[in-house]
C-alpha cells in the first residue's frame, strides 16, 4: 500500500536501505583522490572530447594514467574510462564513439577487439539485499570479439575469443560467452499490419 506522507512517498510493507549509509565508491578507486580528480579533467578534455582529435593523444592520456594500451589502438570521440589504471587494451583494438568503460575493477580487452558506439562495460554493482555496498568484479573481452552498438557487459563476465554481442544486448553478471558465439541477434519479423489489412 502506498501512502503520501508529507513530502515523501512511503510504502509500509517494504524495507528501504538508507543510501546515505551505503559504503561509497572511493574504496574502489585504487588511487589518491587528487589523481582521480586530475584524471576526470583529462578525461573530459581529451578522451570524452567530441572533436575528432588524434587517437594517439587519447592513447597517450590513458597511458599517462597507468592504462596498458597496445599499438595501433583507435579511440573515437566521447569515450569514457573511469579508472585508466585498471584498463588493459590489446593491439589494433577499436573503441567507438561514446564507449563507456566504467571500470572500478580491472577491464582487460584483448587484441583486435571492436567495441562499437555507446557500448557500456561496467565492473560494479551493489549489495542490493544488504547495504548497497559497492561490489566489483573484473571483465575480460578476449581477442577478436565484437561488442556491437549499445551492448552492455556487466561485472564478472568473460566474452570469448571472436564472440559477437549484438546491438542492445545485455550480458548479465558473471556470464561466460564462448568463443565465436553470436549472442542476442533476433531476426526482425512483421507481427501484424498497421491498419489491419
Amino acid at each position: 500500500m502506498i501512502e503520501h506522507g508529507g513530502d515523501a512517498l512511503t510504502q509500509r510493507t517494504s524495507r528501504v536501505i538508507n543510501l546515505a549509509a551505503a559504503p561509497g565508491e572511493r574504496s574502489a578507486w585504487g588511487k589518491p583522490a587528487y589523481i582521480v580528480y586530475l584524471w576526470a579533467v583529462v578525461e573530459l578534455l581529451i578522451l570524452h572530447n567530441p572533436w575528432q582529435i588524434s587517437s594517439r593523444l587519447r592513447v597517450a592520456a590513458l597511458r599517462a594514467f597507468g592504462a596498458r594500451v597496445g599499438d595501433q589502438v583507435l579511440i573515437r570521440p566521447r569515450t569514457r574510462v573511469k579508472c585508466p589504471w585498471k584498463l588493459s587494451v590489446g593491439h589494433r583494438s577499436w573503441l567507438g564513439e561514446g564507449v563507456w568503460i566504467h571500470n572500478q575493477d580491472l577491464v582487460t580487452i584483448g587484441a583486435d577487439v571492436a567495441i562499437s558506439q555507446e557500448a557500456f562495460i561496467t565492473t560494479g554493482s551493489h549489495a542490493l539485499a544488504a547495504d548497497m555496498a559497492l561490489i566489483t568484479k573484473p571483465v575480460v573481452v578476449e581477442d577478436g570479439a565484437w561488442l556491437s552498438t549499445r551492448s552492455m557487459v556487466l561485472g564478472g563476465s568473460i566474452i570469448g575469443r571472436s564472440a559477437v554481442i549484438a546491438p542492445n544486448t545485455v550480458i548479465p553478471p558473471n556470464s561466460r560467452i564462448e568463443a565465436e558465439d553470436v549472442i542476442g541477434l533476433d531476426v526482425p519479423r512483421a507481427t501484424r499490419k498497421r491498419f489491419g489489412r
